[in-house]
């Protein structure tokens, strides 16, 4: 095997959490510190515009203006405390502030997961004025969601549009806390740059929108918002490169709506899994590893009684196909196996000490304390 997988490092692979078939990080827009009853209309979509602000001109009633108006009160800051350790171990106690938007009166919330992640205690900021107390009802890694409880009532709540009716060109406009709660509640407008733009964060491809609106730490979990005052997406990154300007992203509103509903039924949300942890060329140097192979996915791990170990998958295959579809990064085997559902049947094309064969395994749903 030391003729496909060579050590580079000692900096241990087993510390090196193994590669998930369905594990995604996005990258973050939360600021931070460091100090010493489910319903089944959750959220439908709603064609109805917000009522045009009085007292001003039709010049200045702009799309901005309505949308502030409309989806503004709902927006709120989340502040996350946690404890982390300094570089003597000691524990030290962090603080990130992300925003929130609330989607049901009784004071259901839902933001990214990387503003809620790791938190000890978690303050929602409203736009009236009032800090509460907030609980993790669930949350979602792969789609960067999370749904967050506060004790209240008669809450302003979001109006959610429908994300596949977006053009691209239209109004986007942008709320939440760039920079944390000191500039609570700000509202960037833009366009809609593009749709379903690709990216692959943390070895899994994505689908969100692509806007110009300015997003800023701190806007993580805020709305984006259309000209008609609905809530088409969760804004959850922006590209912060040297000379790069005008490149967020956002989760769409009907992703969301999917994964919140399913989060509300379960407390998390079901996915399909193969068992296996794997490497392709670009993973495996990132942890150190030099891994040999022109094409496929080299498999470091099967989970014990787990889907691929039931078919006969051994550590040191090489899957080259899912259902006769080509996977030669880590991207491509997770995308394969998400496009099925738990106890679907799929067929793997793997080589083993130079020999092809196939087998097929039946997906079941991932565990929940294991992401492999």
């Amino acid at each position: 095997m030391k003729s496909l997988f060579q050590h580079k490092k000692q900096a241990g692979l087993a510390a090196a959490v193994m590669l998930a078939v369905a594990a995604v990080t996005f990258s973050g827009c939360s600021a931070g510190n460091a100090t010493s009853s489910s319903g089944s209309g959750v959220m439908s979509a709603a064609s109805s515009s917000s009522a045009p602000t009085e007292g001003i001109s039709d010049a200045r009633n702009t799309p901005a203006v309505r949308a502030a108006k409309a989806i503004g009160p709902t927006v709120v800051g989340i502040t996350n405390k946690a404890v982390a350790r300094d570089w003597f171990n000691n524990p030290v106690e962090t603080e990130g502030v992300g925003s929130g938007v609330i989607f049901r009166k009784d004071g259901y919330i839902v933001t990214n997961n990387h503003v809620i992640d790791g938190a000890k205690e978690l303050i929602v900021s409203l736009a009236d004025g009032r800090s509460l107390k907030g609980k993790v009802v669930g949350a979602d890694a792969l789609t960067d969601l999370a749904v967050v409880k506060v004790n209240a009532s008669d809450l302003p709540e979001a109006v959610f549009g429908d994300s596949d009716q977006i053009v691209v060109g239209e109004p986007a406009i942008a709320i939440g806390n760039p920079m944390g709660l000191e500039f609570q509640g700000s509202v960037t407008s833009g366009v809609i740059s593009a749709l379903n733009r690709t990216l692959d964060i943390s070895d899994r491809r994505v689908k969100l929108l692509q806007t110009d609106a300015a997003i800023s730490p701190g806007n993580s979990g805020g709305a984006l918002v259309n000209a008609d005052g609905q809530v088409i997406g969760i804004n959850s990154a922006k590209v912060a490169a040297s000379g790069v300007e005008g490149m967020g992203f956002a989760i769409p509103i009907n992703t969301v709506r999917t994964v919140v509903e399913e989060i509300m039924d379960k407390g998390y949300v079901a996915r399909p899994y193969l068992g296996v942890s794997v490497f392709d060329p670009n993973s495996a140097a990132r942890y150190g590893y030099q891994l040999n192979i022109d094409k496929g996915v080299f498999v470091f791990k099967v989970t014990l009684n787990g889907p691929a170990g039931k078919a006969g998958l051994q550590r040191g295959d090489i899957i080259l196909k899912v259902d006769d579809k080509e996977v030669n990064t880590v991207s491509d085997l997770r995308g394969a196996v998400g496009e099925h559902k738990i106890g679907d049947t799929v067929k793997i094309t793997y080589d083993r000490n130079g020999s092809e064969d196939t087998a097929n395994v039946t997906l079941e749903e991932m565990p929940q304390d294991n992401n492999n």
